[in-house]
This record gives structure tokens, sequence and C-alpha cells, in this order.
């Protein structure tokens, strides 16, 4: 039947092709299985857009729309659209049954090596970094062995090129390193390249973070590309030099009949034009695409003063065009960046797409830094003023405007490289960030990297599971180290006061965050880092992290909701004009080195009086309130408030609690959502005792009774005793052990779980907590760390 049916496709192709040439449209039809192409049928997609070339040489305008028919469709080289090529849609049947890959099938002939590993000689001219057998990606032989529960890099070792192992390869040369930035702001990627005499390995590349000057982490190190390290199933390792491929199979893998896939493309579409002659009116919609290489070895630019450094590309690169809609696709297995929509670009809409399992960012919006009025790359870089362009506002026109991205579900992107976003913006203006779902991600949900040039709105999303793999960083992230910005506070602070403007000389337009849920268990839910600008968030609910302010100027917080959190404003200016109203918090102000309180912190709720009292010490808060918010039903995410609330004696307004994230039904069905806190921070003198919680795989429950006292053998009924701690959770690879009882933390008391919670809330963006336990009648000090 499904053979029938294409044939009877194959006959309606032809006639309505011909009657679409006469109606001005031109319809041609690609069908990777056919042996038989005619002039309306192709069987690769590049003889197809040859087509299209010829079509545009005698009708510049007429739509042609390319319909690429049910199997994979296998690339030798990008898929290029350029402006001559405008007016033109590439679509699939579904993106289920339409693919598109950047890889070839390897034919084989495999012989046993040992007990366990086979070899086979590639006859293929082919380079490939990644395998792919029987549509599973397969595991580069790597030390430590890939384990999905253990944090970076799903498996890290402090000696994975110590001396000692390095000994044993028979051949460095070629190997990997992949490692942490010692401040856990993203990561490095090297080849060893050499040996030193001392027997240490000599590392090329570690170009893809832009402070190096902290260098690389001690502990979180991978290593990869290593035939020693084939110890385990599902791993292969390829010998450039011989040109033998070696494979440990999985379990009940047939490898003899296996269809075995290398990846040879780092791009599979580029669609380019310039800004005098734009590619317009490109649709790429219903299809799946997968394998691209890993780009950590190409070059890397920095993006401004920031510890970012990108490679400008992507599987969909996109660049000098207008009007470009990427639709109802899916994009998986993809080594490096995902879409990249680079310099000049006019209304790009990203949509309605599913991005995950890759290797850096899935979205990114970025900008060329001609636009930018006397750019700083490093972070202690600085244009004096006397040198300084002072005109407002972007240099030209070279960066995404008014582009789109709206109800895509993005999860487990960054598989490799750190430093990445699930959606990143960066020297763009007017970009629309609305109904996505973001999720499983290393750093950053969403990330603007600096005010240039603002005007961007961020809505209706839902971001949680963030952080896992960096440090000081939020669901939500920005920084905004423009014009004004300096690495010495004293100087900025000068500049600042005498021309208060100068913040907004780059991010001239205002940037809105409203309506979305975020949740962060390893920084903030919104982190405004140095210098951000002129932003206006509201009606946001943060699960864990709170919201940061550190720095900058003109930014409105007002009508949010915390849960088990608050607000950290960080090293503000005298003349910030910051405004924080009408929010609910559920912990005391955290606040660092502020010079004063801006314009405007007053009309908030507390959770309790004692929070309240400390707030208005500092002279703010001076019309707000205490006392429990009564939400409707926050064990199901419902933080609307009753008719009772205090929180409407400050004027705050309820807002919708169910328009978060991905709304495409498709995605929606797929799409997880954030787990709801348990509110230890509302529970009362009477109910927070007998309160029991889960806390980083461990629980836990209050020193109740006296029973419980005389066996831990404290000398008074307090602390927080820990009943259970679960294999591979984070706190297995700490020194607490069950029956542990946590008696202080961060030089804090602590007597039950809110105060544990307290001081973890507080610290937690460090990635450790300094804890003292009580254990076999002795207190003890640890250091935990908060995170794989």
């Amino acid at each position: 039947m499904k053979l029938l049916n294409k044939l009877i496709l194959l006959l309606l192709m032809s006639s309505s092709a011909f009657l679409s040439c006469n109606n001005k449209e031109y319809l041609l039809y690609v069908d990777s299985t056919t042996d038989k192409p005619n002039k309306n049928i192709y069987k690769k997609i590049e003889d197809a857009i040859l087509k299209v070339a010829e079509i545009r040489k005698k009708d510049e305008h007429s739509k042609i729309i390319i319909n690429l028919l049910e199997g994979e469709h296998r690339l030798e080289s990008p898929i290029v659209i350029s402006a001559d090529m405008s007016n033109i849609e590439i679509v699939g049947e579904h993106s289920n049954n339409v693919v598109i890959k950047g890889s070839k099938q390897l034919n084989l002939n495999w012989k046993k090596y040992d007990d366990h590993i086979w070899v086979s000689k590639v006859s293929e001219n082919i380079s490939f970094d990644q395998l792919f057998i029987n549509n599973k990606k397969q595991i580069l032989a790597r030390y430590p062995n890939y384990d999905e529960t253990a944090g970076h890099w799903q498996g890290h070792a402090a000696d994975a090129i110590s001396v000692e192992r390095v000994k044993s390869w028979s051949q460095p040369n070629g190997a990997i390193l992949h490692v942490m930035h010692a401040g856990e702001w993203g990561g490095f990627h090297y080849t060893i390249s050499g040996m030193h005499d001392n027997g240490e390995p000599i590392l090329s590349g570690g170009h893809q973070n832009n402070r190096p000057s902290a260098g690389i982490h001690e502990k979180y190190r991978m290593v990869e590309n290593v035939f020693e390290e084939l110890d385990s199933p599902g791993e292969w390792y390829f010998d450039k030099n011989s040109k033998n491929l070696y494979y440990w199979p999985e379990n009940n893998l047939d490898i003899q009949t296996a269809t075995v896939e290398g990846v040879h493309l780092k791009h599979l579409v580029e669609i380019t034009g310039t800004k005098k002659s734009p590619a317009k009116d490109i649709i790429i919609k219903g299809i799946k695409f997968e394998h691209t290489q890993r780009t950590i070895m190409e070059a890397y630019e920095p993006l401004l003063r920031s510890d970012w450094m990108i490679y400008r590309g992507g599987a969909l690169f996109i660049e000098g065009t207008e009007n470009v809609t990427i639709a109802d696709c899916e994009f998986t297995n993809l080594g490096g960046n995902v879409i990249f929509v680079s310099n000049y670009n006019r209304k790009t809409v990203i949509k309605g797409n599913h991005i995950h399992n890759c290797g850096a960012s899935a979205i990114s919006f970025v900008g060329s830094p001609s636009a930018v009025r006397s750019p700083s790359f490093q972070y202690n870089e600085f244009v004096s003023l006397e040198k300084m362009d002072t005109i407002k506002g972007p240099a030209n026109n070279m960066y995404p405007k008014a582009c789109i991205a709206d109800n895509n579900l993005i999860h487990r992107i960054g598989r490799l490289e750190k430093q990445t976003a699930g959606i990143e913006i960066s020297m763009a203006m007017d970009i629309t960030v609305s109904n996505n779902s973001i999720y499983d991600v290393p750093r950053a949900g969403i990330n603007i990297s600096e005010g240039t040039w603002g005007g961007h709105i961020i809505e209706y999303n839902d971001v949680f599971n963030t952080v896992l793999e960096s440090g000081d960083h939020g669901s939500f992230n920005s920084w905004g180290r423009d014009r004004f910005w300096h690495p010495n506070r004293e100087v900025m602070d000068s500049m600042t006061t005498k021309s208060p403007k100068i913040s907004l000389w780059d991010a001239i337009h205002t940037t809105i965050i409203r309506n979305n849920r975020f949740r962060c268990d390893h920084g903030w839910d919104i982190d405004l880092d140095d210098g951000s600008t002129n932003y206006k968030i509201y009606n946001n609910v943060c699960l864990n992290g709170g919201i940061k302010l550190r720095e900058g100027f003109y930014r409105t917080v007002e009508n949010n909701i915390m849960i088990n959190n608050g607000f950290h404003p960080h090293v503000w200016f005298k003349n910030s004009e910051d405004i924080f109203r009408r929010n609910i918090v559920l912990t005391d102000h955290k606040d660092i080195r502020l010079q004063s309180w801006g314009k405007e912190v007053d009309y908030n709720l507390f959770p309790n009086q004692e929070a309240l009292l400390k707030a208005q010490k500092n002279s703010t808060d001076m019309h707000s309130v205490f006392g429990n918010p009564k939400f409707v039903n926050s064990g199901k995410g419902n933080y609307t408030v009753m008719e009772d609330s205090p929180a409407l004696k400050i004027d705050f307004k309820n807002f919708r609690m169910d328009g978060f994230g991905v709304k495409k039904p498709a995605l929606k069905e797929i799409a997880k959502t954030p787990e709801f806190p348990v509110i230890w921070s509302l529970t009362d003198n009477k109910t927070s005792k007998s309160i029991n919680i889960n806390w980083l795989g461990a629980k836990l429950k209050n020193i109740e009774t006296l029973a419980e006292r005389s066996a831990s053998g404290l000398n008074k009924t307090a602390g927080v005793l820990i009943l259970n701690i679960e294999s591979k959770s984070v706190l297995s690879n700490s020194d607490l052990q069950i029956g542990d009882v946590i008696i202080g933390g961060e030089l804090t008391e602590i007597n039950e779980i809110k105060d544990l919670m307290k001081v973890y809330q507080e610290h937690n963006w460090k990635g450790i907590l300094k804890l003292k336990v009580f254990r076999n009648q002795k207190a003890t000090d640890m250091t935990v760390k908060t995170k794989k």
C-alpha cells in the first residue's frame, strides 16, 4: 500500500509541476530512493538546488517549492541558498519522516580484534568525528567512561591527562582534552600535539574561552580519542593513519548487519546574502536535521568583554537575509551550534522546532562587532572616554533585528561545549523569545551577552534545570559590559556620576522579561550580571534562585514571585535608578556591597516580620508587609494568591499560571515541566520542625525528639538529620554519611531545615557549601559540592 501511494504521488507530481509553472509557482520534488529521476523529480537535494538556479536565470520572482519526500537525504556538501534564490521553500512531508544528514554510510568488513573489540578498514575517503550505529550515537573512546548521571561531560576525572595515564597510551598525539574553566565559566578544548621531556602532554587549542588567565579546572576534565581507553561497550576509535575503525559493540548488536554512519559535514544549510543584496522570503519546514561535526577546533571569536568565545556557524547558518522562517523542524545529534543567525538579518522567525542532543548552542542571534561603537573584547580592556565614540546606538546595520524564536522545545544541548545557551543573543536588537521550553542545559537557558542594543522581549518561557555544568550563572543570564563599564569600580563610578546617561548609549531600548517561569538550582533564576542596564522585569515566577541585579542602571523589577528565595542586589551604583517593588519574596534581601538602594525598594511582601525589619534597617520597604501570601495551590505550580492574601495590600496583581513554555501540541505533549518545590520558607514555628525534604539526593529531617538527640549524641534538640543518600546523587560524591547531623553552615548555626535552606540559597551559586557536621560525638567541618 505504501509503495502504491508513492507511485500515485509521483504521477501527481509530474502533472502538478506543469500546472504550477503556468501559475508562476514551481514545484520540484526530491526522492532519495528513486532510480529514475526526471525533469521535476530529483534524487539529490543538490540537483534540485541547481534547478532552482537555472529557473532563476529566467524567472527571478516566482515562488519555488522543493518538496522532500520521505527518506534520508545525505549531503555531500552544505545546501547553499543565495540571494538570487530568494522566494523558495524547502518542505518535508513531516520532520520524523524526512531527514537531512551530514553523514556518510560506511561500507565495512568487520573482523574480530580481541574478545570484545571488532575492527574494519574504512575504504571511503572521509574524515569523521562522530559515529552512529543503527541511528544511535556511539562514544569516542574516553576516560573516564560515559555515565549519564556523572555530571560534567557525563564523567570527569582529575587524572585525565596525568603523566602516569598518558604513559600508558601508545599514541597520545591526537587525544582530545575537554576541561572546565577554573571559575567554571564555560570550558576549554585541546588536542595533544606532542610530549614534553617530563612526560607531560603538549596541549594545542584552548582558544574557546575569553577569560583564559584563570586557567583550567583541576577536577572537571575528560579525555577522548585514545585507543587504550576503548574499554567498554559502545566505544570506538578511528586510526587515521591505518584507516582502521575499532569498535566494542553494545550488547545484542549484530555488528555485521548494523548501519554505520560517519559524520563529515560542519554545516547542513547555509542561507547567505548581504545587506545590499539579501536572501529573502525563504521557508524551511517539516524536516529533521541530523549529523554535523563538532567545531571546537575551528576559529572562534570573542563576544564583547565576556568569557564567551563563539564559532560563527551552525547546522543552519543564516546571514544577510530578510524574512527567513525555520518552522516545525527537528534538530538532533548535531555536533556544534544548531541555528546561527549572523550579522545582518531582519525578521528571521524560528518557530515550532524541537532541538535536542546537540553539542553547543541551540539558537544564536549574533551581530557583527563592526556595528558596536568603541568595542572592547577582553574583560580588562577599556576605551578611554577621551577616545570613545559617544554617539548612541549601533554604528551600522550588521546585526539581527526584529527576529523571533517562538514555541521551540530545547533540551540537552551543550553536550560538548559548556559556554552555550538554549537561546543566545549578542549585538542584536528587538529579538522576541517567547513560548519556549528550555531545560537540561549546562549553562543559561537564555543568555543576553551585553546591552547592545536591547529592545528584546522575553516572555512565556519555561526555563529550568539549568547551570548543570558551570557556575555563577542563571536560568536567564545577562551582562552589560558596554561602553560605560570599566573593570576598575572607582573609574566607573566617576564616569557614571559625571555622565549618568552614558549607560544608555548602547542599551538604547528597554529589554522586557515578563510572564516566564524560571528555576535554577545552581545559581539565580534571573541573573542580571555586570552592568546589565535598561530592563523591565515583571510577572515572572522564580521557583528557586531568586533575582539578582548587579552594577547596572534603570532596572525595574515588579510583581514577581520568588519561591524560597528573594532579591539579590549586588554592587549597585549611587544613581542606579533601580526599582524593586510589589514583589513576593520569601527570604530577606541578600545585598552585597551597595552604595545606595536605588530609586525605590518598597511595597514588597516578606515571609515574616524578621525579614521585613531587617530590610527596613536599610531605610527600604517602609510600606512593605509580611505574611503568608496564601497561594492557591503551590504544590501544582499555581501561585495565584487568594482573595485574603496580604500580597493584595501592596497592590500585587495576579497573573496567569498556565501559559509557560511551548504551546505547539506535539511539542507540549513531550515537554517536561519543572518540579515545584516545597515552600520551606513559609513553615511556621509549629510545623517547621516536622517537615522532611529531599535535598541534592539526600532525605533530611529535623532533630525533633530527645530520642533522636540522644542517638546522635547532641547537646540540644536541634540540627538536620540525614536519613538517606541516593546513589549517584550530588551528595553521594561528598563526605556526608547517613546518620550525620548538620549543625552549621557558612559560619551560621543550623537548628532546622529552614536554616539549612537559607544558607544554601545564599551560597549555592558558588557551587560549594561549607558545613559543620556532628558525627561520632564530634563536630567536623567539611566542604560539600552542590552539583556534580
